[in-house]
């Protein structure tokens, strides 16, 4: 029997995060949630690597990612799963307080399935949770269950010196 779908939550406002658990647990949707605080503890999950190098090999159904965060940004995860052959297929949801047009169009020219603007207000935020968790655990049909990459096929993670030098 496969465990039961799970949604990768990856943000570095720990409000936010709250928030979205909570608006999550309301849905009592056949689900649940694993926490990463920025994007390269996102990458160490994908990739089972550090301290994740032991979770179950099935990938999250969705990722749900913030934007701006501090070490790796979500643009810089984003540009990771999406050249990955592994990864490419998780449907990634840009969810972001930025209405800047340079990210949007960004994130679309790599390959995000939604963006999707943080509401301020309390409702507004919980009832967009509901709608992108609904859309993405219970009416998107996923491709089939993939294990996660293999470890020895990972990419080095990414350090900040790295990017710093990519700049």
């Amino acid at each position: 029997m496969n465990p039961p779908p799970h949604i990768l939550i990856v943000d570095d406002s720990a409000e936010d995060v709250l928030m979205t658990l909570t608006a999550l647990k309301k849905q009592n949707l056949p689900s649940e949630a694993v926490v990463a605080s920025d994007g390269a503890e996102a990458l160490d999950y994908l990739y089972r690597r550090g301290e994740f190098q032991n979770r179950p090999g099935i990938q999250p159904r969705a990722v749900l990612l913030d934007l701006k965060m501090p070490r790796v940004d979500g643009m810089e995860v984003l540009r990771q799963m999406k050249s990955d052959s592994e990864l490419k297929m998780i449907p990634v949801v840009m969810f972001t307080s930025s209405r800047e047009a340079s990210d949007v169009l960004k994130c679309y020219q790599l390959g995000v399935n939604a963006y999707v603007v943080k509401p301020v207000n309390l409702r507004e935020f919980m009832e967009a949770i509901k709608e992108v968790s609904v859309f993405w655990i219970v009416i998107n049909e996923p491709p089939p269950l993939q294990p996660a990459a293999p470890k020895s096929i990972c990419p080095a993670p990414v350090t900040d010196t790295a990017l710093s030098a990519a700049a």
